[in-house]
C-alpha cells in the first residue's frame, strides 16, 4: 500500500521560502512519477508540479512555473517540494502522491490518484 507523510509546512510571509518533504512507504519511488498537490478551502484540489521516474521530467503548473522546484531522492525514497517567493494565493494543504503516468497526466488529473498523505499546510501570510 502506498503511504506519503507530508512535512515542512507552516506560516511564511509574502515572498519567504518553504521547503516540503515527502517520505513515501510501502514501495518503492524509483518506478513511480511523482508529484505535489494541493487544495485550498472551497477550492478542488490541484497538481502543482509533477517529476518522472525514468527522465526526471518535469511538468510545473503555469502559476508555481520559476518559483517552485521538485525533487527527488529515489535513494531516500522521499519526494522535495522547494517553494520560493511565496504568494497568499500558495496558501494551502499540501499533498504528495505516487502513479504510473507521464508527469503532465498525473498533475492534470488527480482524481486519477487513490492514496493520498494526511498533507502539511502552508499559510503564506504577513
Amino acid at each position: 500500500q502506498l503511504q506519503f507523510v507530508e512535512s515542512g509546512g507552516g506560516l511564511v510571509q509574502p515572498g519567504g521560502s518553504l521547503r516540503l518533504s515527502c517520505a513515501a512507504s510501502g514501495f518503492t519511488l524509483d518506478y513511480y512519477t511523482v508529484g505535489w498537490f494541493r487544495q485550498a478551502p472551497g477550492k478542488e484540489r490541484e497538481g502543482v508540479s509533477c517529476v518522472g521516474s525514468r527522465d526526471g521530467s518535469t511538468y510545473y503548473r503555469d502559476p508555481v512555473q520559476g518559483r517552485f522546484t521538485i525533487s527527488r531522492d529515489n535513494a531516500k525514497n522521499v519526494v522535495y517540494l522547494q517553494m520560493n517567493s511565496l504568494k497568499p494565493e500558495d496558501t494551502a494543504t499540501y499533498y504528495c502522491a505516487a502513479r504510473s503516468s507521464t508527469p503532465q497526466t498525473m498533475c492534470l488529473v488527480p482524481s486519477l490518484i487513490y492514496s493520498w498523505g494526511q498533507g502539511t499546510q502552508v499559510t503564506v501570510s504577513s
